[in-house]
């Protein structure tokens, strides 16, 4: 489950045994997660599941997601071809 981003307290990962699943990020924040589907073509985000999130958790991880969607989404195609090995 590799780290890819340490931002404010939230670490954004992927995990390695989620098959095909479409790009998406995890993040984690004490008691807090949540899981996101990125659309790289619309540029936006769609909430997969939250825990433990406040309204104000979820607009500052959304920040931190948009600020670094291009980056994630390098770091998706990167994971992905390692496991491909």
């Amino acid at each position: 489950m590799p780290t890819i981003l340490l931002i404010l307290g939230w670490r954004l990962f992927f995990y390695a045994n989620e098959r095909n699943e479409p790009i998406h990020v995890h993040c984690r924040k004490s008691d807090k997660e949540c899981k996101y589907w990125l659309d790289i073509e619309a540029f936006d985000l769609e909430e997969a599941y939250s825990y433990n999130m406040t309204p104000r958790d979820t607009r500052e991880i959304k920040k931190i997601i948009f600020e670094h969607f291009e980056y994630i989404e390098q770091q998706w195609e990167e994971f992905q071809r390692r496991k491909e090995i």
